[in-house]
């Protein structure tokens, strides 16, 4: 999943817990495509200020998915969906409900898919 995509979902996730002024500049530099000189420009403010904002709205949504991992609980759930195997759908949402205990086989299981992704 590429930054633009995955920046996106955890926003979707966690944009309620955003300052609604960086919620809406976040929101024009990856949901409206604007570039940062043209929201720059739109709010009257620098282009660096622009820049600080959204680094730290990425940095806030990182934090946060560390944190709750709610985007990776939701894929983890959507991919237990699609098995047809009632004992393998169990073991996922298994690794929802104690995803700790299983993080590093998560941790090869997304590498796997980003690799995929990438083919």
């Amino acid at each position: 999943m590429d930054k633009f995509l995955y920046y996106n979902e955890l926003f979707l996730a966690y944009k309620d817990l955003i300052k609604e002024s960086h919620r809406e500049i976040f929101d024009l530099y990856y949901g409206e495509n604007m570039t940062m000189q043209e929201i720059a420009d739109l709010k009257k403010v620098s282009k660096s200020r622009i820049g600080v904002i959204i680094k730290s709205v990425e940095e806030k949504l990182f934090e946060y998915e560390d944190k709750l991992r709610i985007v990776l609980k939701n894929t983890l759930l959507e991919n237990a969906l699609e098995l047809n195997d009632i004992k393998a759908i169990k073991k996922e949402i298994d690794k929802v409900i104690n995803i700790e205990n299983y993080q590093k086989e998560i941790d090869r299981e997304i590498e796997k898919y980003h690799q995929n992704e990438g083919e």
